[in-house]
């Protein structure tokens, strides 16, 4: 994880979480690929938006953000533990039919992205299914509150995907927001399943 990000949202955990919008309309299909009550691991949960809507639906949650102080913000939120993890701490093998990494994995430094899809990839149960979303682009930078961002395309990506782990594509496709930092942005989401 680059460090000036991650100081980014310890600093700033309350206003995120503030600032965090409405729970993603993909989570839903998401979820319906998923056994009924089975376990998810989130990463990057951020303000915990999606972890409750998880919770709400009986599934089995262990949610997880970079940031103690995001993690301790969430917690109190969805009145449930968000343990204080970073992406390469990730050491859990087949223990999950699911993992949702909603616009976390985009913080990633370009070098070690395939690395952490390969932990994902070792995580899920075969048959897991895996959700990402990215900011697209041609080349990393920072933007203009200095966070760090991989700004991937869609092949570049498809080839980390390639060398992290056996996978089978669900689905991918795109949407327009507006950051944090009130950048417009083209987000790719993807949806993976562990096929190895």
């Amino acid at each position: 994880m680059d460090d000036a990000t991650l100081q980014f949202y310890r600093r700033n955990a309350e206003a995120y979480a503030g600032w965090a919008k409405a729970p993603s309309t993909r989570l839903i299909g998401f979820l319906k690929l998923l056994p009924p009550g089975g376990a998810i691991l989130e990463l990057g949960c951020g303000a915990g938006n999606h972890a409750a809507v998880m919770l709400a639906e009986g599934f089995v949650l262990r949610a997880t953000d970079g940031s103690p102080e995001m993690a301790e913000v969430a917690a109190r939120r969805i009145k449930h533990p968000v343990e204080a993890m970073l992406f390469d701490e990730l050491e859990d093998r087949e223990a999950y039919d699911g993992v949702w990494a909603s616009a976390c994995l985009l913080h990633v430094p370009r070098d070690e992205l395939a690395g952490i899809i390969g932990r994902i990839h070792r995580a899920l149960k075969p048959g897991g299914v895996f959700y990402a979303s990215y900011k697209i682009g041609h080349g990393d930078g920072r933007d203009s509150i200095g966070r760090y961002y991989n700004y991937p395309a869609a092949d570049w990506l498809a080839a980390t995907y390639a060398a992290s782990g056996a996978w089978t594509q669900v689905s991918s496709d795109t949407s327009e927001i507006k950051s944090f930092d009130e950048a417009p942005a083209t987000m790719l989401h993807i949806v993976v399943r562990r096929s190895g």
